[in-house]
């Protein structure tokens, strides 16, 4: 387990894990850049974000889930192993949820990423 020095606690009282935070900014870094918006990795990101101006349809998220899916597992296969991605948008609101496994703890981890809205 990695240790922050300074020593720090995470929100439930115990050791912070800073890796964790790392892999958490990894995903949403893939999640919410888009292709082309890098110079040196024209191909880097999901193009998730296109998903809040496209129409709603069951193909379309499924698409959208099969593409993100993909971008995870092709720039972050040497930290994380995806398991799922649930996509949705309503109104101007992007909502993703990626469940994945740290290759370094095997515990499965679930994060929610909400993009856009009043929030």
């Amino acid at each position: 387990m990695n240790v922050n020095f300074p020593f720090q606690f995470d929100g439930t009282g115990g050791t912070a894990d800073p890796l964790a935070d790392y892999l958490n900014q990894l995903v949403e870094q893939v999640l919410f850049t888009s292709p082309g918006e890098r110079v040196n990795l024209p191909d880097f990101g999901s193009g998730l974000l296109q998903m809040v101006f496209s129409p709603t349809s069951p193909e379309i998220a499924a698409a959208t889930q099969f593409t993100v899916q993909g971008a995870l597992q092709k720039w972050l296969s040497g930290q994380i192993k995806v398991q799922s991605v649930v996509a949705s948008s309503v109104d101007s609101t992007l909502t993703v949820t990626v469940t994945y496994t740290p290759l370094n703890t095997g515990v499965s981890q679930v994060q929610t990423f909400v993009y856009g809205g009043n929030g």
